[in-house]
């Protein structure tokens, strides 16, 4: 989460809202497995979620079709780091059961979508599937956050219905 959060910080390049948080809940939570160190994230894997995101994570999307970019992006990480791919069974169906968790914890958070809520409710879920499904276990630091994006949300912040607003 920290790594998200400091991402997330830099307002100047990083908007509200938009994929770019796609690729910082891809990123923070593939770094934090490699930091981590129980399984081995080549420079390669770590490309590798970043491009799947990038391919897949299409602003606008989270309306159109009901799958949030943050989504495909947690879901990249579980397919690299599994090697998940059509022919395989177990590997591919847990990444689908972790995208499908991962669309239910955002689909949770909407009205109206916010980017950066959905990173941190993402990514405090995503630890837990790390935990169960890898076997690696990260540090969950979701309590005590205070959004600081509040005045830029262009929809409107969801304030006292949002977890992380002060």
């Amino acid at each position: 989460m920290e790594i998200a959060e400091t991402l997330m910080g830099y307002d100047d390049q990083v908007p509200m809202l938009g994929c770019e948080n796609a690729w910082i809940a891809a990123g923070a939570l593939i770094a934090a497995i490699r930091n981590e160190g129980s399984i081995i994230v080549t420079d390669d894997q770590v490309l590798e979620v970043l491009n799947r995101t990038a391919r897949q994570a299409i602003g606008g999307y989270c309306g159109l079709t009901g799958v949030c970019g943050i989504a495909v992006a947690i879901g990249a990480c579980f397919s690299v780091i599994l090697g998940a791919a059509c022919p395989k069974d177990q590997e591919t169906a847990t990444t689908m059961r972790v995208v499908a968790k991962m669309v239910n914890t955002i689909a949770n958070e909407t009205g109206p979508c916010c980017c950066k809520n959905f990173v941190r409710k993402s990514l405090t879920e995503a630890v837990k599937l790390v935990n169960e499904q890898l076997s690696v276990s990260l540090p969950i630091v979701s309590e005590n956050i205070i959004c600081k994006h509040i005045e830029r949300h262009p929809h409107g912040c969801r304030k006292e219905k949002c977890s992380y607003f002060g």
